[in-house]
């Protein structure tokens, strides 16, 4: 067997807050709700109840709306996930992790997500000018359309593009 590489450590640590939480509560495992943690704990991306249930039910077909539904709620108050809301009027999930910021191609739903530390140093200097504000914490979401939405000559989607989880950072 080859070493662990970070994401299988990552995704164990995971898996150990998971078990330690529903300890905690007094809450029972069941095969159905391990299956879905683990498919959503493998996603890279924003992915709704529906797409979740989908994945899911390729292993599993008697997999319900329900247990899914309830399953990303324990892992909202576990603090594993995240939920987000893009103007789409879906609400979408995430493996709780690293501040970054969103970029949402309203035409085709690309979502990519970026760090800028530029970015959050001027949000931090407007919230002290404003009166002092001490910034907690914050959503920022472009909305915007891709070059192929835009309608430019030769302009390609991210979208279908086979990775489309982008991080950039930028360090001052």
């Amino acid at each position: 067997m080859t070493g662990v590489t970070g994401g299988n450590r990552e995704a164990r640590a995971l898996k150990e807050r998971w078990a330690r939480f529903l300890k905690d509560q007094n809450l029972n495992t069941t095969q159905q709700r391990e299956l879905i943690v683990d498919a959503f704990l493998r996603s890279h991306e924003h992915v709704s109840i529906d797409e979740l249930l989908a994945r899911v039910r390729k292993r599993n077909p008697k997999v319900g709306y329900a247990t899914v539904y309830r399953t990303l709620k324990l892992l909202l108050d576990s603090g594993l996930a995240s939920s987000r809301q893009f103007d789409d009027g879906q609400t979408r999930y995430e493996v709780a992790g690293a501040h970054h910021d969103h970029l949402i191609c309203v035409k085709c739903g690309l979502i990519l997500e970026f760090e800028n530390d530029e970015i959050e140093r001027l949000q931090e200097e407007m919230a002290k000018s404003l009166g002092g504000f001490q910034v907690l914490r914050h959503k920022h979401e472009l909305y915007c359309l891709c070059p192929k939405a835009q309608g430019i000559a030769g302009g390609h989607c991210p979208h279908e593009e086979q990775h489309v989880h982008i991080r950039g950072t930028s360090h001052s």
